[in-house]
């Protein structure tokens, strides 16, 4: 085909669809019902698969022996009576080692299928099975000002804003806190203000950190307020506290320890967040860090369990990935990917609600690097059917930097990996050559205004609000957008919009009242 050919086939395309045009943007701009939506949070993944049957058993098998044999150091006080007491081992050499039928005992006892709650319950998110959810996360210290190009520290607005935003995406399923108030020097003040921020600016499920296990009872009482009191928050604990248990490679993190003892006692679900790095705080093969990371992982279900059997808890393996020319993290790397889909797999052979980390970009801005590394595990994680896909959108500079503007546009994103997630379904309906009778033998010879095609229009097909889609002429007609332009519009019109009372403003004012708030 020539190039002369080319354009006028493009051409009648482009008028075929400019004819009907009226029509369809009519069916795609009608509000969708719940049950009709292309995509939804929690459809099923697990398509993907890069180990066999044969490489999760061996996997499984390496990592009940390093919990046998090389064991965990400095546990705390409580942890070393609370292990102990189910029957791990402590060593002259002060290690905590796991016997094999603990682990296997303390695994029927771990909980299945656990919802993690929203304030909203439209928000709830059923972790069952391979249900996919994806989300923010991280500990950026640094903000990326799109519209100076520039880095800055990021600031407890910052947070609030993000909560903001999130609470208006539809592909954003939860919000836990993706960067560090850098302006609250306080450590007690930046947890609560961090928790705070997080509740205040979306009705989704929230994430947070505790630094220490005496500020634990503050977050509790603000958590008790902000539910109506501490019987309605335990029926629907809607924040969960991602702990960073043991320090890689195979130690207990002694404070965050304490830490989750006191969630656990309050009533609080726990992400059990294992993150050593490829090739420096984990094993370099990548087999060989998921089985460091499920050793990890198992020894926290256990200690979990052994405090209250059946305690709602994610199993959060979230090895990283090392540049190991530099040893730099190199979180957007396709090992990176593949990392975090074999973890998946290991949730779904034990049966655990399971969390990692994907959409993390090496690259500083939102371009296209950002672009590529981000889609590429964020699609792997979802048709590994991972339940929860954390860091999944905003995240830059290998973890350093959040975007405002990247969180908008991944919604987009995210959108689209869900589609991939969704599949082809094939039945009765969509293999019938029906229509192409009609079409191809005495009809208009093409699909455009089919009842088939506009039936299928919002159902089947997901269309981006933000991304580009038109032709060059039309993208020249409406002044050449950017797509950051329009990420900064959109984030604007967001932010300047009159604010949600997300928090009862009785309880606000008392929050207010009792602690330092500082947004």
């Amino acid at each position: 085909m020539n190039d002369e050919t080319l354009m006028t086939v493009t051409e009648t395309s482009r008028g075929r669809r400019t004819g009907g045009r009226a029509g369809r943007h009519a069916v795609r701009s009608a509000p969708l019902t719940e049950d009709i939506r292309p995509i939804r949070p929690g459809m099923p993944g697990g398509q993907y698969k890069p180990l066999s049957d044969a490489d999760v058993l061996r996997i499984h098998e390496a990592a009940l022996e390093a919990m046998a044999v090389i064991g965990f150091a400095d546990a705390p006080e409580t942890g070393v009576a609370i292990l102990t007491g189910a029957g791990c081992i402590l060593g002259d050499d002060g290690r905590i080692r796991f016997p094999r039928a603990v682990v296997e005992d303390m695994l029927t006892k771990a909980a299945r299928g656990i919802t993690l709650y929203g304030r909203d319950p439209r928000h709830d998110l059923d972790l069952s099975g391979k249900k996919v959810h994806y989300g923010t996360a991280g500990a950026a210290v640094y903000v990326v000002d799109q519209e100076k190009r520039e880095y800055r520290e990021s600031t407890v607005q910052d947070l609030y804003d993000a909560a903001r935003i999130t609470e208006e995406l539809d592909n954003v399923h939860f919000f836990q806190r993706p960067m560090v108030c850098r302006d609250i020097e306080d450590n007690f003040e930046m947890d609560l203000n961090t928790l705070y921020a997080c509740c205040a600016g979306t009705k989704k499920h929230v994430g947070t950190s505790i630094f220490d296990p005496d500020y634990v009872e503050g977050c509790f009482d603000v958590l008790h307020m902000i539910a109506g009191g501490e019987a309605e928050w335990r029926a629907r604990p809607f924040v969960s506290n991602s702990n960073c248990f043991v320090v890689p490679p195979m130690k207990f993190a002694t404070e965050s320890c304490k830490v989750m003892e006191k969630c656990v006692a309050g009533g609080m679900p726990v992400l059990l967040l294992s993150a050593g790095q490829a090739g420096a705080t984990a094993p370099a093969p990548i087999a060989l860090a998921i089985v460091q990371a499920v050793a990890e992982c198992l020894a926290g279900m256990v200690y979990v369990n052994a405090i209250k059997p059946g305690h709602p808890a994610i199993f959060g393996t979230w090895p990283f990935v090392s540049d190991l020319r530099t040893g730099a993290m190199s979180g957007g790397s396709g090992e990176q990917a593949l990392l975090t889909a074999g973890c998946a797999q290991m949730h779904h052979f034990y049966g655990l609600p399971g969390g990692a980390a994907a959409g993390i970009a090496d690259a500083k801005m939102p371009d296209m690097q950002a672009g590529w590394e981000q889609m590429c595990s964020n699609v792997m994680a979802g048709l590994s059917g991972l339940n929860m896909v954390y860091e999944a959108v905003g995240m830059h500079a290998s973890l350093l930097g959040f975007s405002l503007e990247s969180l908008i546009l991944g919604d987009d994103m995210l959108g689209q990996a869900q589609r991939c997630v969704r599949g082809i379904e094939v039945n009765d309906q969509t293999v019938s050559i029906e229509t192409m009778k009609e079409v191809c033998l005495g009809g208009p010879g093409h699909y455009l205004g089919s009842s088939q095609t506009l039936s299928l229009m919002q159902r089947d097909f997901v269309y981006p609000k933000i991304a580009d889609r038109l032709s060059p002429k039309e993208w020249a007609e409406v002044g050449k957008p950017e797509l950051i332009a329009e990420a900064i519009k959109r984030k604007r019109q967001i932010l300047d919009a009159p604010r949600k009372a997300i928090i009862d403003p009785v309880a606000d004012k008392a929050v207010r009242a009792k602690y330092r708030i500082h947004f």
